[in-house]
């Protein structure tokens, strides 16, 4: 069963989409890391019920290893937005034997004592242009993300996505979050939180 691991900010600069989040959610976020696989680094909110949000953008002082970045951004334009939704799983394989072609290969990734699998599709770009998620497996005894970042009093109260193909996509993930709703429309992706400020969303 899949359940939602964090959400994902792409910008083109890691400075204007920290400043972004900020600005709509009205806290601070975290210095992150880089991962010199995909070329990135990225910037950190934790939120409530072990989730994170991650603001993440390609290092302008990295070359990737793998020749590409990941989660779309070689061809990230405009304003920040929410891009990504990341799922996770305790049986990758498992979760990949229904899911789509276009969700990728699983990539084995560290980064001080993190360690994880993680699904890219070969090209680096998203799946159903970020309508199906990333799938990740933790390794056995890795701490969370989510659990090393303070409390920020946000919570994530739903997250939305919306696109024509809804159906065939909820056919293709064992998806067990209740606070994730996957419905027909045109594609768009929306997270509300909770927050000191009140309510506030993401888009």
């Amino acid at each position: 069963m899949l359940k939602l691991d964090h959400l994902a900010v792409a910008c083109t600069t890691l400075a204007e989409g920290t400043a972004w989040v900020e600005d709509q959610l009205g806290v601070k976020l975290q210095p992150g890391g880089q991962h010199p696989r995909y070329g990135t680094h990225n910037t950190l909110l934790g939120l409530a019920d072990g989730l994170y949000l991650e603001v993440i953008t390609k290092d302008p002082d990295a070359v990737p290893e793998a020749g590409h970045a990941w989660f779309g951004l070689d061809d990230f334009t405009g304003p920040p937005r929410l891009a990504n939704w990341i799922c996770q799983t305790d049986d990758l394989a498992e979760a990949l034997a229904t899911a789509p072609a276009a969700a990728g290969t699983p990539r084995a990734l560290t980064r001080a004592d993190l360690e994880w699998q993680i699904t890219v599709p070969d090209d680096g770009s998203l799946p159903y242009g970020g309508a199906f998620p990333t799938l990740i497996q933790w390794a056995e005894g890795t701490r969370h993300p989510a659990d090393r970042l303070p409390a920020s009093g946000c919570r994530l109260r739903k997250f939305a996505v919306h696109h024509p193909q809804a159906d065939a996509l909820l056919g293709m993930m064992a998806l067990a979050d209740p606070r994730v709703e996957v419905a027909t429309g045109p594609f768009a992706l929306k997270a509300t939180f909770e927050t000191p400020s009140g309510i506030r969303t993401l888009s």
